[in-house]
């Protein structure tokens, strides 16, 4: 097999025109785009206008840590753009374009432009309330509908293997062995979510992996999308307004009451069936637990300065002790925490 790296333009041009992707001669114009740690990530802007973006998963992630996972997780990608442009509201997932399997890559249409990535947004303390209620409408109803294709879904992405190497074992795992304190609520937090199988998970729902484009959302990176516990989901992505919220000081108000707007509208959205059987308090242990793996996880929050990485440790920890009932009350816990 020839070792492609989709991030030197030339290798790449020449692998696109063999293999029918672009017309013989044609040059695109190929970047490198900025963002995740386990792939590579390109765009390629063709002479006709046509755009589209190709992912390669890396076998060795792009982090300190010696972090690793089977590249062959594109397959699942390319499995979770498919379906899920099916049960996400229209216009929020790319469309799926292509795969290759030799070289673990997946390409899929460029989102439509203008487009700014949420997360830069939110750390300029621009927190928009309707983008924070479509992020609450866009999963909600990714879970509701899931539900409609349950045996054909769950035989799909019955495999967990992506998840436990990219989500469990450096999320919770790591930060158990950093903090002894922790290491038994973390651990039966691991084992009860491996046991919950509900509807399908997106697994890495975060402003990161998305993109606002008008009044729109669009949903990207589906490499640990499986059929699980949908409270790691909200427990995820609740943890990225909440460490915002710590880290925007001129915002905190706008972050932790874009919390409170954010569960309120998953809610409404979500079937009465995921939201069922303990789900609210489930979503708070991931949400304690996500805020104690962005500080000491091997993926820790890259704009959290060293006393902020200490203030959020510390208000884990607390809600390790004595885990909230609900979430609002976890929100106000951790206002109460950040002063």
């Amino acid at each position: 097999m020839v070792n492609l790296n989709i991030e030197d333009a030339d290798q790449l041009a020449n692998y696109l025109r063999g293999a029918g992707h672009l017309e013989p001669g044609e040059s695109p114009v190929i970047r490198c785009l900025p963002g995740g740690v386990s792939n590579r990530t390109v765009l390629v802007q063709r002479a006709n206008g046509a755009s589209f973006v190709i992912k390669q998963a890396l076998a060795k992630l792009r982090v300190e840590a010696d972090w690793r996972s089977d590249p062959s997780r594109s397959h699942r990608e390319a499995f979770g753009l498919q379906w899920l442009a099916r049960l996400a509201p229209v216009g929020t997932i790319t469309p799926f374009l292509f795969e290759d399997l030799e070289h673990h890559l997946v390409a899929m249409a460029a989102a439509p432009e203008p487009h700014e990535n949420w997360k830069t947004r939110l750390l300029a303390g621009a927190v928009d309330p309707a983008c924070v209620r479509r992020f609450g409408e866009l999963l909600g109803t990714i879970h509701r509908r899931a539900g409609e294709f349950r045996a054909e879904l769950a035989a799909v992405f019955g495999d967990r293997t992506f998840f436990e190497t990219l989500r469990l074992e450096p999320y919770y795992g790591f930060a158990a062995s950093r903090n002894p304190d922790a290491s038994r609520f973390l651990t039966q937090l691991v084992s009860d979510t491996l046991a919950t199988r509900e509807t399908l998970v997106h697994g890495d729902y975060s402003p990161k992996n998305i993109l606002v484009h008008g009044t729109g959302l669009v949903l990207l990176d589906h490499e640990v999308v499986h059929w699980g516990d949908p409270a790691f989901d909200l427990g995820f992505s609740l943890t990225h307004l909440l460490s915002k919220a710590l880290h925007v000081r001129s915002s905190r108000d706008v972050f932790l009451a874009a919390a409170h707007l954010y569960w309120e509208s998953y809610g409404q959205h979500a079937s009465e069936v995921v939201m069922q059987n303990n789900f609210e308090a489930r979503a708070v242990r991931h949400t304690v637990g996500c805020l104690l793996a962005r500080v000491d996880g091997r993926s820790p929050l890259e704009y959290l300065s060293a006393p902020e990485r200490d203030r959020q440790r510390t208000a884990a920890l607390a809600m390790v002790k004595d885990p909230p009932a609900t979430v609002p009350a976890l929100v106000q816990r951790m206002e109460r925490a950040l002063g």
